[in-house]
């Protein structure tokens, strides 16, 4: 196997995990996601339908990765992390009958090369996080954030520069 996958991992046949990827304990990866090489996914990370996460990246215990996002190469997630994708939630019509499929529209959201997101942030639909960008703990993006920035906050605002090494500059 070219890869590792705890026992209790539920990984799907049409998924695509690459080389040297580590998979814990109650991860589940549906079809279509792809995986790329030499990534964590921690304990109950859910990894939804066509998602895709590129290389070396970590995502730690108990992230929720919904259809819609992209991660590039080296991306940190936190735990406790969410990644929404319907920017109008909702379980029922105004005449009180359940919404289907087709009634979702997912939004798209991408993590640029080597970005973290700190624990227990909630990532809104239709975002995109700039290349090493820092997400403070706990916050809630509702924008886009630039290359290099550092935001936290609810919503997240941009506080100050960071650089590669997630510094402030």
């Amino acid at each position: 196997m070219k890869y590792f996958a705890h026992p209790s991992a539920e990984i799907s046949s049409s998924s695509t995990i690459g080389e040297n990827t580590r998979i814990w304990n109650h991860v589940q990866v549906r079809e279509g996601a792809c995986i790329g090489k030499n990534c964590i996914l921690g304990k109950n990370v859910y990894v939804d339908a066509h998602v895709d996460i590129g290389n070396n990246c970590k995502i730690e215990n108990n992230c929720s990765v919904y259809r819609g996002v992209i991660l590039e190469d080296g991306v940190f997630v936190g735990p406790h992390v969410v990644f929404t994708n319907d920017k109008v939630p909702r379980a029922i019509n105004p005449d009180g009958s359940i919404k289907s499929s087709s009634d979702w529209v997912i939004g798209k959201t991408l993590v640029k090369f080597g970005a973290a997101i700190g624990a227990h942030s909630v990532i809104l639909p239709n975002i995109t996080i700039g290349r090493f960008a820092l997400v403070g703990a706990g916050s809630v993006v509702t924008k886009d954030v630039p290359d290099y920035a550092l935001v936290f906050g609810n919503p997240a605002a941009l506080r100050g520069r960071v650089n590669e090494y997630g510094m402030v500059i």
